[in-house]
């Protein structure tokens, strides 16, 4: 039986949440060897002993938690993109413009030549970051590309936000895509004919349920 975009995806969740699930799980057994010599300061700050254990836990299952999301996302975005382009992948191009990073990755290629760079979200307010990025934009195009980004969630920081506009100006200065919010979620839509936004509130509708 041939699977459908959405069993697909389906199975893709799975994957990733008993991955997350037994990554926690082995954390949470870990910590309880763990020296909480450190809880001293927890308590002059007025956080109980239980408190600090569930904070040490929970800052642990977060790292992960947003690891695995980030991961997913991109992963169930590339499928629609190879749904849509059979012959998209990602691809490894070199840094024309520089000495450092030797190579850039392109998260997907597709037959049109839009160089896909995928992003859950981007919190980052890192200078070196807006260098970076026009430096992978700028080799990118000097390949023969067009560069596109897609990110899912836009940060709530001021000046992260500021660092998207700023990636956002860059990348149409040299007539690429720049799609975050809303508009990321229509142009996978748009491009792959694939309501993937649409997939997930299903799965995570059905799954909610169950929690």
């Amino acid at each position: 039986m041939t699977l459908t975009i959405e069993d697909e995806i389906k199975i893709l969740a799975d994957k990733y949440a008993n991955n997350l699930k037994n990554k926690v799980d082995s954390r949470i057994i870990e910590m309880k060897a763990d020296n909480n010599a450190h809880h001293l300061i927890y308590n002059i700050l007025g956080v109980s002993e239980k408190e600090g254990e569930l904070i040490d836990i929970y800052q642990n299952k977060g790292r992960f938690l947003y690891k695995y999301a980030g991961s997913f996302l991109e992963e169930a975005t590339k499928f629609c993109f190879k749904k849509a382009f059979p012959e998209s992948g990602s691809l490894r191009i070199p840094n024309t413009q520089g000495a450092k990073p030797k190579t850039f990755e392109i998260d997907c290629l597709t037959e049109d030549k839009n160089a896909i760079e995928i992003k859950w979200r981007d919190a980052t307010t890192d200078g070196d970051h807006i260098a970076k990025e026009h430096t992978r934009i700028k080799a990118i195009q000097g390949a023969g590309y067009i560069p596109v980004r897609v990110m899912f969630y836009y940060p709530n920081r001021e000046q992260a936000r500021k660092v998207q506009q700023i990636l956002a100006t860059l990348y149409q200065g040299v007539g690429g895509e720049y799609h975050a919010g809303d508009e990321a979620w229509h142009y996978v839509k748009k491009v792959t004919k694939i309501n993937l936004k649409g997939i997930l509130e299903k799965i995570a509708d059905e799954r909610t349920k169950s929690l």
